[in-house]
């Protein structure tokens, strides 16, 4: 069966094709191939810039004929590279012959020995794919987060004047304004997105055992690790972990996914409160003509948008608490279960994808319920008490917050009359009468207005 959208196993790569497609240059096998070329090459690269003495007459113009391997990889490269891995039966070594074939066309094969040279797989491996991570994280999965941030902001502006009921233990409790509890949200997704941004992509460059053995062994008089310092955090832009087995520590990969779980589990929170409000209806959404909401029942429009994001996100963090919990560990020098494990790091980070895209469409199509808000309010006017205790407590009134428990622990309904009434019965000047009977549920909001930002 030809592999399609429709028979693929995971609907990351199926279903959800569309969302996650951007990441397929950098976290597809496609995308590792095309990142292990780029290493090898860029390393022999810089071993010629060195230089060794054996490289000393490699073509200067050529160097840059060697960069089109990997900056016009393309799927059929990738393919010869699996071919020849049919026969080693390792892909390191399949992508090596592949570039000293490719040099043999250039008439370059003189110098093809220096193809990593000194180097173990996982100097490419422990390479590449931090290299391959941090560009699907920068130049995919943040634009995203930001836009959603951007929306939440957008949002938090539009409704910042908008009071509503709050609901603490999800019982009634001091108004706030919609806007504000929007931008609660924004203040810890931008904490987060700062974390994820100043991620560390850490990788592993060193040989076989990370002491540069056979480097040094054979040029002695070279300084390797600065040589390897220079390349991995000078040329590729990552930072280099000195002191390693045959591996990464991975200690920096799973700061980086307990980054993105933080930041996943605050959406979780902000897709369930969502979720929340659309069924008290205080949010409606936006019809979209021809959308069915349930196959029985057609007057249903549901918050799947919200449902798939925090499901998703629930996918993304499952896998990532995985990674996190076991990368760093390897026994001894190193085993292989990182390998198998370090082929699906990109499963999370589309998972992740699906669901903040889930989460801006349905942002996107929420439609306020300013009545539904306002008539919550006026149905719990005993929130006000904590604003009228307070201001007797400051006229020295004795048991203020004993007082306003008593009137609204009756189990009867606490209504303007009734707060009006109460409050002409106690014994204060007329001022701060009038200054109490000021107090509603719908203007009893504090800072909250400014909080939701300008």
């Amino acid at each position: 069966m030809p592999f399609s959208t429709l028979n693929a196993i995971s609907p990351v790569d199926g279903r959800y094709r569309r969302h996650t497609e951007p990441l397929t240059p950098t976290l597809s096998e496609w995308g590792l191939i095309r990142h292990r070329v780029e290493v090898e090459v860029r390393y022999f690269i810089d071993l010629v810039e060195l230089p060794l003495p054996q490289l000393a007459d490699f073509p200067s113009d050529m160097k840059f004929t060697l960069t089109a391997l990997y900056e016009n990889f393309e799927e059929g490269d990738a393919q010869r590279i699996k071919d020849i891995e049919s026969t080693t039966n390792h892909d390191v070594k399949a992508v090596e012959y592949w570039i000293k074939e490719e040099m043999e066309k250039l008439d370059l094969g003189k110098w093809s020995e220096f193809v990593h040279f000194g180097l173990t797989s996982q100097d490419v491996n422990n390479t590449a794919i931090p290299l391959s991570l941090k560009r699907a994280t920068e130049d995919v999965y943040l634009p995203v987060l930001n836009d959603v941030i951007g929306k939440l902001k957008d949002l938090a502006t539009e409704w910042k004047s908008v009071p509503m009921l709050a609901r603490t233990h999800g019982q009634s409790a001091s108004p706030v304004t919609v806007g504000k509890e929007i931008m609660v949200f924004v203040e810890r997704l931008q904490i987060q997105r700062d974390a994820i941004e100043t991620s560390v992509y850490a990788a592993k460059f060193g040989g076989a055992t990370g002491g540069f053995n056979a480097h040094k062994v054979a040029y002695p008089d070279i300084d390797w690790i600065d040589f390897g310092n220079s390349f991995v955090e000078g040329n590729l832009g990552l930072h280099r972990s000195k002191v390693t087995t045959q591996v990464e520590h991975y200690d920096h990969l799973a700061a980086w996914c307990d980054a993105l779980r933080r930041a996943h589990t605050v959406m979780i929170d902000l897709d369930r409160d969502v979720w929340t409000y659309i069924s008290l209806d205080y949010f409606k959404q936006k019809i979209i003509k021809g959308e069915v909401g349930s196959s029985a029942m057609p007057h249903k429009v549901n918050p799947i948008d919200f449902e798939n994001s925090e499901g998703n996100f629930g996918l993304a963090n499952a896998l990532l608490g995985h990674f996190a919990e076991k990368l760093p560990i390897s026994r001894m020098q190193r085993d292989l279960t990182d390998s198998t494990v370090l082929r699906n790091v990109g499963v999370p980070l589309a998972h992740a994808v699906i669901a903040l895209k889930s989460l801006q469409k349905g942002l996107g199509k929420l439609l306020i319920n300013e009545a539904a808000f306002a008539n919550d309010l006026e149905a719990h006017w005993a929130v006000v008490s904590e604003g009228v205790q307070t201001i007797l407590r400051r006229e020295g009134y004795p048991k203020p917050y004993e007082t306003l428990k008593a009137l609204t622990r009756t189990g009867e309904a606490i209504t303007a009359e009734t707060m009006s009434n109460f409050i002409d019965t106690l014994n204060v000047s007329d001022s701060v009468k009038a200054e109490l009977k000021a107090i509603t549920p719908s203007s009893y909001t504090g800072y909250s207005e400014s909080l939701a930002g300008e």
